[in-house]
């Protein structure tokens, strides 16, 4: 059994009821729902909030929501393994034994459904635990500069300033989107960006973190394009 875990909570700052404001003629979080829906991957797909209004847009979008979720973890400091131990808590308490569970951020309006079941394909190998979205960075990290504190420029990397950058691996960063775990692996919290994950990779011009504003403009307008 596979469950999608959706984390959505109702105390977001710097854009304010991010997950169910109006992204292209829908609430932002519908289209992670969706796209859990038409990836046939999943027995449940459950919205774990801690507000009402987020409750009943989930239940418009064809979600579950069995549970509102504690103030304990719903506020700043509540990481995404907190929310995932909780519902896995309330699926043991209801005699339910997932395999794999899914979280799916409820601000990812770029994520497929094809993508979510690359991802299945990957976590059900042997000696995998987690199999995640990611994409690579458009610029080789070796040669990423810092300013110190005098306004001068220095190098994070300085034994590859004069490597060619063909000759430089290429680094990837979290896409943000989805990370398939064994149920096993959430409940231990087991690292996730580890040698027992895989990634699923994402083009970037279907990656976007939406924290500002300014975040979200760009993916309403990459979002427009695509």
């Amino acid at each position: 059994m596979s469950i999608a875990i959706i984390p959505a909570r109702g105390g977001s700052k710097r854009i304010p009821r991010k997950n169910i404001k109006e992204f292209h003629g829908k609430p932002m979080i519908a289209y992670s729902i969706e796209a859990a829906k038409k990836s046939g991957c999943f027995e449940r797909i459950i919205v774990s909030t801690d507000d009402q209004e987020i409750a009943d847009t989930a239940l418009k979008y064809g979600a579950e929501v069995p549970f509102l979720r504690p103030a304990a973890i719903a506020d700043d400091y509540a990481t995404t393994l907190d929310v995932i131990e909780h519902a896995i808590q309330y699926l043991v308490k209801h005699n339910i034994a997932p395999e794999f569970i899914c979280c799916i951020y409820a601000t990812a309006p770029f994520i497929l459904d094809d993508d979510l079941r690359k991802g299945l394909a990957l976590i059900r190998a042997q000696k995998v635990e987690y199999a995640f979205s990611a994409t690579s960075f458009p610029f080789p990290i070796q040669r990423a500069i810092r300013l110190t504190e005098d306004g001068g420029v220095k190098m994070f990397s300085e034994q590859c300033a004069d490597t060619r950058s063909q000759d430089l691996v290429e680094a990837y960063h979290d896409a943000g989107q989805f990370y398939w775990g064994k149920t096993s692996a959430f409940i231990a919290r087991k690292a996730i960006f580890a040698e027992h994950s895989k990634v699923v990779v994402l083009p970037r011009k279907r990656v976007q973190d939406i924290d500002t504003v300014e975040d979200w403009e760009l993916a309403e307008a990459l979002f427009a394009v695509l």
